[in-house]
């Protein structure tokens, strides 16, 4: 894995040839195995202002706009008309539940037999529609997943990331879920200097105190997701890199899932490589899932350092 950037002057030179790495290997491809999984981004705006979202989600980024339930309407069809073979729906945002159609848009994708995950951070935004998810849950059970996001275990470290008075509402949130029947999954993060033992460990403890069902060692119920800095250098991945590291492209997101974003003034919504490159031109694959069904060069920063190296996915398995 060619890593020539000398330090303090990130990966300049580097991540800019679609096929070549900067030492003039060939760069690492993946290849669309099967989309087993759609996320649907329902738009960057969110009640909360984090400190390193990974999609710039704040209460004013509408730069990926409120995407319309008719739109999410016109991709199933095309996944039931193309036979994709597409098992989940993932929803993420911003705060998909701010989405003025997201419950419609969610009822519709339940009704059409598909799993969903949605991410979010359990506030008030979710709460206010907690009658239609009791409803939900009630008819289509355990397909109706959501996933919180809890970026530690400790108030402090959680609200380091989220802000003020972000610990206590998200707790309720999760516990109204468990205590509802949602099983539901959390997201934490691992940038805070412990080993991943050491983390899922406290995770334990904080469930067990809170009384809920949640499986810290469980890599789906407590997903830990690795930082992104796209400042810091990173080596890239040439083709060679999957057996040095004794890893396959199947391994990637990108070979199972695609994401779907409407950008602010677009007249229609676009396909992009993965929830993580929502803003990057040279990640956007077309207007169908069809046109989205190449390989992805991993061109990006975040690829190496979130995909490969990091072993992080937002997958719906």
């Amino acid at each position: 894995m060619p890593d020539s950037v000398p330090a303090g002057v990130a990966d300049r030179g580097k991540f800019q040839d679609p096929d070549l790495t900067a030492d003039g290997s060939r760069r690492a491809r993946v290849a669309l195995r099967r989309l087993e999984t759609l996320w649907i981004n329902t738009g960057t705006l969110c009640n909360l202002a984090c400190r390193n979202c990974y999609i710039e989600s704040s209460p004013r980024n509408d730069r990926l706009t409120y995407i319309r339930a008719g739109e999410v309407a016109a991709y199933l069809d095309e996944i039931a008309r193309t036979d994709a073979g597409t098992r989940v729906i993932g929803f993420t945002g911003g705060e998909p539940f701010m989405n003025p159609e997201f419950m419609a848009m969610l009822a519709e994708t339940l009704e059409r037999g598909f799993e969903t995950l949605t991410l979010t951070n359990a506030m008030r935004p979710m709460m206010k529609h907690s009658r239609a998810l009791l409803a939900l849950r009630a008819r289509h059970g355990g397909r109706v997943r959501l996933r919180v996001s809890l970026d530690h275990y400790t108030e402090a470290l959680h609200e380091t990331e989220r802000g003020e008075r972000s610990w206590e509402a998200a707790l309720a949130g999760l516990s109204w879920l468990d205590g509802n029947g949602f099983a539901p999954e959390v997201a934490g993060r691992t940038c805070w200097g412990e080993d991943e033992t050491s983390a899922r460990a406290g995770y334990a403890r904080l469930f067990a105190g809170l009384g809920i069902g949640c499986n810290a060692d469980d890599p789906v119920s407590l997903t830990l997701f690795p930082e992104m800095d796209e400042g810091a250098p990173v080596p890239e991945i040439s083709a060679a890199c999957w057996a040095a590291l004794g890893k396959s492209p199947s391994d990637i997101m990108c070979s199972s899932s695609r994401m779907v974003v409407k950008r602010r003034g677009a007249e229609r919504p676009v396909v992009v490589a993965c929830t993580l490159l929502p803003y990057d031109p040279r990640f956007e694959l077309g207007e169908t899932l069809s046109e989205a069904a190449g390989s992805v060069p991993l061109n990006h920063v975040h690829c190496a350092r979130f995909c490969v190296l990091g072993g992080g996915a937002c997958g719906g398995a």
